[in-house]
């Protein structure tokens, strides 16, 4: 097992990489924001309990590591466990010869609809955020979404919410009749202040509202959800499918949205996947990382039947594209589901060792959500076949 931690920008992307004693081999990723080493200790702590077992008993294994580890869930945790579960995913797909959507069921779609995150590099006033989401629904993609909410903590004061506003007014009335909306808020908001911007977001009907409650409290997000119109969305920061049992019964969501590289993996989105559809609630997985939890997500789209749309980065660092070795592109807003054996997904060790890891802090709460600089940015998308 080896773990490498890649510069990212505006993070590091985790990988593991884990070899068997014939040549084989699977990546997985567990690339969580701003604790980089943490969770690449975490990874390694694993490796113990994969030798001299059988590989293809991905289950067994999952088990006994996520019981073995006494202290159960939370991000590092579900992370690293997240990244070799991956890994062995990948093993077992390119050992039989097949993706690892088939292995969970097989297909359902071919391709999954993709709605652009990091379209808004560089963008500070309305009218930029108003151009750029022009060029990315001009790049194909018919939903978008962002955070609007600069430096904003816990409350919002009246102009805070005026500005704020303005951005999303000018980004629905350049491609409100050409694309879907859904607004980020990264945890941000007291009740009081969350329920308030829901409210103010109804006339542009939403997609969804992101995370607009402080993380912690699943009764808070029920009610909000029954006094607004906004959908709310939420899950991200949940792990396994224990966390999503209150989601449910609570009915906390309008959306779904575990990330495969935290939650605990493939397996265990797919779980919560079946239960979010026995609620009649579509999945909309977090998937803002790196290539290979890209690839993992995408092998989910492929197999699962509520599966809504895919987040992808619209741009990002201009090394990616040298990282990863025949990613699917992105054409006119959709993906295609890869039929290569396992992730379908490879990554160069040597173009990876060129960006080491670099401490990146968190921007949420610092009014800079730039993921790249607007001149290095490069599209991960093709418009046309």
């Amino acid at each position: 097992m080896t773990t490498y931690v890649c510069d990212a920008y505006r993070t590091n992307w985790v990988f593991v990489r884990l070899e068997t004693d014939d040549g084989r081999y699977g990546w997985g990723e567990a690339t969580l924001e701003y604790r980089e080493h943490v969770v690449a200790e975490a990874i390694r702590y694993l490796e113990n309990g994969l030798a001299d077992v059988e590989l293809h008993d991905i289950q067994a294994w999952w088990q006994r590591a996520y019981r073995d580890a006494y202290w159960r869930g939370g991000a590092v945790l579900t992370s690293a466990l997240s990244a070799v579960e991956m890994a062995l995913w990948d093993l077992k797909g390119k050992a039989l010869g097949v993706p690892v959507h088939q292995l969970l069921g097989g297909a359902v779609r071919q391709d999954v609809e993709c709605y652009a995150n990091a379209w808004f590099a560089g963008a500070s006033t309305p009218a930029e955020f108003a151009q750029r989401a022009r060029t990315a629904v001009d790049w194909g993609y018919r939903a978008l979404k962002w955070d609007p909410f600069g430096s904003a903590f816990r409350s919002l004061d009246r102009a805070e919410l005026r500005d704020a506003l303005a951005v999303v007014e000018a980004v629905a009335t350049e491609v409100g009749h050409d694309a879907s909306l859904i607004v980020e808020a990264h945890g941000r908001f007291e009740m009081p202040t969350a329920l308030r911007v829901a409210r103010a977001l109804e006339p542009f009907d939403l997609l969804w509202l992101e995370e607009p409650l402080i993380p912690g409290n699943l009764a808070n997000a029920a009610e909000l959800r029954s006094a607004t119109a906004t959908p709310i969305g939420l899950g991200e920061r949940l792990y396994t499918r224990w966390d999503f049992v209150e989601v449910f019964q609570r009915h906390a969501a309008d959306v779904v949205q575990p990330d495969v590289s935290h939650v605990g993996g493939i397996w265990e989105a797919r779980a919560v996947a079946t239960i979010a559809e026995m609620w009649q609630i579509p999945f909309m997985p977090h998937n803002p990382s790196g290539p290979v939890a890209h690839a993992a997500t995408l092998q989910l789209a492929g197999c699962i039947p509520n599966f809504g749309l895919l987040e992808t980065m619209a741009t990002d660092v201009p090394w990616r594209r040298d990282v990863v070795i025949d990613e699917p592109p992105i054409i006119a807003g959709r993906a295609t589901i890869p039929d290569r054996p396992g992730l379908g997904v490879e990554l160069d060790l040597e173009a990876m060792s060129r960006h080491p890891y670099v401490r990146h802090d968190l921007r949420h709460y610092s009014g800079d959500l730039t993921r790249i600089r607007p001149e290095d940015a490069v599209g991960l998308h093709e418009q046309s076949r």
